[in-house]
């Protein structure tokens, strides 16, 4: 969905364009072949190996000073640009997925492929890891997360069967590693959908963890205020959870997804969608985690009595 979402941008050779979800930078370099002398980008990730990448000259493309990394997260879209003296973009792309790099590194905890410790942190300066989480909350805060962010059938059994994990003959042990947590839930598992399961459960703790779906209703909203008229959104989503409030702001400016109305039945929502598609079945061929992949691209809209 590369060119996809970037075509999404609309880019004008000497536009202002934000990236907030840098990752391998994929989406930063195909915007910035797209730019000329007078174009800037901006490029956010609170994850420190994109730094490192950025920093070491791992990631580079011709520049002239066009090009600015912020290693923030993207909930504070606003505050970071305004002190790069940017109060107006053109067009922010988001890519909501993990990255290839965090999952294939044992010691994040992202995959279940590995055996690593139970951390789940994008950014390793958060204090909370998932290891936290699985270790000190009661069988009623872990069914919550389960059921709210993963949406396991069975989340209050799967809360169940941690909490008992953690005892053993009456002594208390830990959940550290990622091997751990699913030898704690195994008997959960329904035959044929472990796989399935194990990643709705190792999401729920990613989104507790990151506090994913607070900080991408902010950031939309920041966005959203950026752009100015023409101006646009793209966003590629995951699961539902994320494309559910993707879908509602863009139809309607709120997360709720109820459109209001002026006196005179005209709409207040500030976008306007203009693309909604998943992946196609040769980008899944290609990358598996492709596979659940939403782009929704929308424009930004005159709202009649809203002040620009």
């Amino acid at each position: 969905m590369l060119r996809e979402a970037v075509d999404g941008l609309n880019i004008h050779p000497d536009g202002t364009f934000v990236d907030v979800t840098f990752g391998g930078g994929g989406h930063s370099r195909a915007i910035m072949e797209r730019l000329g002398p007078e174009g800037r980008l901006y490029a956010f990730d609170q994850d420190e190996d994109a730094a490192a990448r950025v920093e070491s000259g791992e990631w580079s493309v011709e520049s002239d000073g066009q090009f600015t990394f912020i290693g923030e997260n993207f909930r504070y879209l606003k505050n970071y640009l305004r002190l790069h003296g940017v109060r107006r973009v053109d067009g922010v792309l988001a890519d909501l997925g993990v990255s290839s790099h965090q999952f294939d590194v044992a010691e994040r905890g992202f995959s279940t492929r590995f055996d690593g410790e139970l951390d789940l942190r994008m950014d390793r300066r958060g204090d909370t890891t998932a290891r936290d989480l699985v270790n000190s909350l009661d069988e009623e805060g872990l069914a919550r997360i389960l059921k709210l962010y993963g949406e396991l059938p069975n989340a209050r059994q799967m809360a169940k069967a941690i909490v008992r994990w953690r005892m053993e003959n009456g002594e208390r042990r830990e959940i550290v590693t990622t091997t751990d947590l699913k030898e704690a839930v195994s008997r959960h598992l329904p035959r044929g959908m472990e796989n399935k399961y194990l990643a709705m459960l190792f999401q729920a703790l990613r989104i507790e963890v990151n506090g994913e779906l607070e900080a991408l209703r902010e950031m939309l909203m920041q966005a959203t205020e950026l752009l100015p008229v023409g101006g646009r959104l793209v966003v590629i989503s995951y699961h539902s959870l994320e494309d559910r409030l993707v879908k509602n702001f863009m139809r309607s400016g709120n997360f709720e997804g109820v459109v209001e109305k002026d006196f005179y039945g005209n709409p207040l929502a500030p976008l306007h969608q203009l693309v909604n598609t998943a992946a196609t079945p040769e980008e899944v061929a290609v990358n598996s985690r492709a596979r659940s992949a939403r782009l929704r691209v929308a424009e930004k809209v005159e709202v009649k009595g809203a002040k620009e």
